[in-house]
């Protein structure tokens, strides 16, 4: 298994995603199904898996359709394999593709299967747009109704309000605040100011450049809908540049849109196997995958900060490995905003949080920030919610193979519900 003793490494073959997309952009008219269909086709491809029955296909997006409730099995009959391949749906919110890739290694480390996929989606652009309940209901009574005029009562209600859609918001529904109002109070209470959030905003964008020039995902990330690269990337951001925005959830706060995640479109897939699978088919392993970890906190009550559960989720999964913070030649933080990394990085290095919050002895430490999100972060790169788990997975994976001499890597994704989801990566 994954968690706890590691009983079998599950081999990362690789990864492959669609370039990632500002949402009501290159992917306006795409939706989920078109995307994570193409992302999984260029696995297929990419590993010459045309017609192959594969274990299990393991995916998901935050912001579905009703139409898309059997959105993985349909991109699997789309993809090019073995129309015997199942297709697994499941959701943990921006952890939805880590969790995915983790409940596929599960499956590949207890013998269950020898091959998987796991991959997410999200389209901002094609959200569902819903109208209020009071109409549904209204709708609802009338196609119950026996006769013509229980049919056409319920309409004597209908008002214009009926007509007015209710847009999709990422808002907790236990709080009434958005993901980024609750980062402003962990920003707040962790005393993280708007130059250290610019700063490594202006790090992730400088990163992902850089990346792109040098080709860095020149075989991660295939073209579609005429996009090749992720457009959200600024080469030519500056800390004046970004001191000079608006603060966007608070009129006195600092997260500003250059600080955090801009509405994404996009799609990813990883491809997992036992060492066997990949070696019988000449398939080099990128790393393994050898623990996961998930966690949750106590936000509604305001007790805990919304995007805080990594604190919890990484030192348990490093307790299970036997391992420190220090450990890893890499770290992989999603930057759902670039105050939630400095937060998380500042309760780690807090004696006084690890013992009284986490129960542990001492601090984790510090990390060194020179291996943090070194091909960029999502703040820079784009973060399509149920994409980025994989989109990371991938990237690491490529990072270890390629550095002589790299033992480990670290991935935490913080999602909305106040969860988290942790992984790590081996050579």
């Amino acid at each position: 298994m994954l968690v706890g003793s590691v009983v079998k490494r599950v081999a990362i073959v690789g990864g492959v995603r669609i370039p990632f997309a500002r949402a009501y952009s290159a992917y306006a008219t795409a939706g989920n199904q078109d995307m994570l269909t193409a992302a999984f086709r260029a696995v297929v491809e990419r590993f010459h898996l045309q017609g192959e029955r594969l274990g299990d296909v393991a995916a998901g997006a935050v912001i579905k359709h009703s139409r898309d409730y059997n959105l993985v099995r349909e991109c699997v009959l789309s993809c090019g394999l073995d129309p015997h391949t199942p297709g697994l749906d499941l959701q943990r919110a921006c952890g939805t593709s880590l969790e995915a890739a983790i409940d596929i290694g599960n499956k590949i480390a207890l013998g269950q299967i020898e091959v998987g996929i796991a991959g997410g989606a999200d389209s901002i652009s094609d959200a569902p747009i819903v109208y209020p309940r009071a109409y549904q209901q209204l709708l609802l009574a009338s196609y119950r109704g026996r006769t013509a005029w229980q049919r056409a009562a319920p309409w004597l209600g209908l008002r214009p309000k009926h007509f007015k859609p209710v847009l999709p918001a990422v808002v907790e529904p236990r709080t009434g605040l958005s993901m980024g109002q609750s980062t402003e109070l962990m920003a707040k209470q962790w005393h993280v100011t708007r130059a250290e959030q610019d700063q490594l905003a202006l790090d992730s964008h400088v990163k992902a450049a850089a990346a792109w020039r040098a080709g860095f995902y020149d075989d991660l990330v295939v073209p579609h809908l005429g996009l090749k690269t992720d457009n959200n990337v600024r080469a030519d951001t500056t800390l004046e540049k970004l001191a000079h925005l608006r603060p966007s959830f608070a009129t006195d706060g600092t997260l500003t849109a250059g600080n955090s995640t801009p509405l994404t479109d996009g799609a990813s897939a990883v491809l997992l196997a036992t060492p066997d699978w990949a070696a019988k088919r000449g398939l080099p392993v990128l790393a393994y995958l050898t623990h996961g970890k998930a966690w949750a906190v106590d936000f509604a009550t305001g007790k805990e900060g919304l995007l805080m559960a990594p604190t919890y989720a990484v030192p348990a999964m490093l307790r299970d490995a036997g391992l420190t913070l220090q450990d890893f030649d890499y770290y992989e933080i999603h930057e759902a905003f670039a105050a939630q990394v400095l937060c998380t990085l500042k309760a780690w290095e807090s004696a006084d949080y690890c013992r009284e919050v986490l129960g542990l002895p001492a601090a984790l430490g510090s990390i060194d920030r020179a291996r943090l999100n070194v091909k960029g972060g999502s703040v820079a790169l784009g973060h399509p919610f149920a994409a980025t788990g994989t989109r990371i997975v991938a990237t690491l994976a490529k990072l270890l193979a390629g550095e002589p001499g790299a033992a480990r890597g670290l991935i935490s994704v913080c999602t909305a519900g106040g969860m988290g989801v942790s992984a790590i990566l081996e050579r």
